[in-house]
């Protein structure tokens, strides 16, 4: 499944951001994969004195970031099986703003983090491996709106691939 088979129905507008940052000539193991490697590539070339970094009073740090995208995984990863299964309970959505302060992300290493991440997504490649390509289209509702298991899967890898960009255009710049 590449993302070019993917209707704009079976996710909700606000996800369209993450969707578009996505090859469109990859499966979704692939980009998981893919955008994997980038940020694995990319956190070591982080200056020190920028992890902790704020670009504005109230932003998150990089290590907060890199929190936020392993709550957010797991949480997709979990809605992702839930949907995969035939469970067509509502999935409530979360506020990330409680997550990222209650997670505490700025007393840890990066190093443990980032450990912690390259976890979460091996996980997340084996869970969508084992989908089949019927799974894969089935739709549940997460945060009050349509949403299939593929789109999320896309949605992932996307939504790491924006803060990558974050990264490079709001806290590496000089």
């Amino acid at each position: 499944m590449i993302v070019l088979e993917l209707s704009t129905s079976e996710y909700a507008p606000y996800y369209a951001n993450y969707i578009k940052q996505v090859s469109t000539d990859t499966t979704i193991v692939k980009e998981l994969e893919r955008s994997l490697e980038r940020l694995i590539q990319f956190v070591p070339s982080i200056p020190s004195e920028k992890v902790g970094y704020r670009y504005a009073a109230g932003k998150w740090t990089i290590k907060d970031i890199i929190q936020h995208l392993i709550d957010c995984e797991r949480i997709f990863a979990y809605r992702a099986l839930r949907i995969a299964r035939k469970d067509q309970t509502p999935l409530p959505g979360f506020e990330e703003n409680n997550y990222v302060d209650a997670a505490m992300a700025n007393q840890r290493e990066l190093t443990d983090l980032m450990e912690e991440f390259k976890i979460v997504r091996q996980s997340t490649i084996h869970l969508f491996r084992t989908f089949t390509a019927e799974q894969l289209t089935f739709m549940g509702t997460a945060s009050d709106k349509p949403v299939s298991v593929r789109a999320i899967g896309f949605i992932i890898s996307g939504h790491q691939i924006h803060h990558l960009e974050v990264f490079k255009e709001r806290y590496l710049v000089n």
